[in-house]
């Protein structure tokens, strides 16, 4: 073994360490709050003692914003890869929404954190909305207006207002999944069923195939060929959103 394995292996494991605190720590601080988490479940649920959580992480409230910095990297990560692929703008901004739509049912943690920090932020709390603004929709706003630009100017999109069309896109579905318990009570059918789901996410991206191409022809072979590629994710656990009935 040579002299500098050994330090790459304990660094190697130190990392894999602090991934499983931050893991852990991101699931508790989603479902129960900053004030209501506790630091000996996140230990437990990592797999270590509870004087780790406090080497890797100081206290309580800087393992909170670690969590929250490592959920919004993931997002940031995620939502660039899309917005910078070699796909013409609308087709980007396609699946753009289509993440938008699958992140809002699979990564139940980064929309429960969100609205806890909204909740903070409107009853005049200290919050991390600032930080999320910062570290999550600042880095891909640019992005995604200049991809406005850039298919209005090649005669790919229609020439509407940018912010009318980044709202139709992304705000159908927050209200799709703000809305389901409405729904639900009304007509006694889960919008959040996979089913259910899987027809919603599949007429979204139709109708943006259909509505913000200036071709739309074009506009539903490129909705076909998103839907066709990118297969709905599976979601670990109940959206924020659902409602638990018996």
């Amino acid at each position: 073994m040579s002299l500098n394995s050994q330090p790459r292996t304990q660094h190697e494991r130190a990392d894999q360490t602090r991934a499983r605190i931050l893991d852990a720590a991101i699931v508790e601080f989603s479902e129960n709050g900053l004030a209501g988490a506790r630091t000996e479940q996140i230990a437990s649920a990592a797999g270590v003692n509870k004087a780790l959580l406090y080497y890797y992480f100081q206290g309580k409230d800087a393992l909170y914003a670690a969590a929250l910095e490592a959920v919004a990297e993931r997002v940031v990560a995620a939502g660039l890869a899309v917005l910078e692929s070699k796909r013409s703008a609308g087709e980007r901004l396609v699946r753009f929404a289509l993440n938008h739509f699958d992140r809002i049912h699979s990564q139940r943690a980064f929309q429960n954190l969100m609205q806890q920090e909204m909740v903070r932020l409107h009853r005049g709390e200290e919050n991390a909305l600032a930080s999320l603004v910062e570290k999550v929709f600042r880095p891909m706003m640019p992005r995604i207006l200049d991809l406005f630009v850039e298919g209005r100017a090649s005669g790919e999109l229609i020439p509407v207002d940018q912010w009318q069309m980044m709202y139709a896109a992304l705000g159908a579905n927050v209200f799709y999944f703000l809305s389901a318990p409405v729904v639900r009570m009304m007509t006694e059918n889960n919008p959040l069923e996979r089913s259910a789901m899987v027809m919603r996410r599949r007429a979204a991206v139709e109708y943006l195939g259909m509505t913000i191409f200036a071709d739309r022809r074009h506009g539903a072979r490129v909705a076909a060929r998103v839907l066709a590629d990118t297969p709905m994710p599976e979601s670990d656990a109940l959206t924020l959103f659902e409602v638990k009935t018996k």
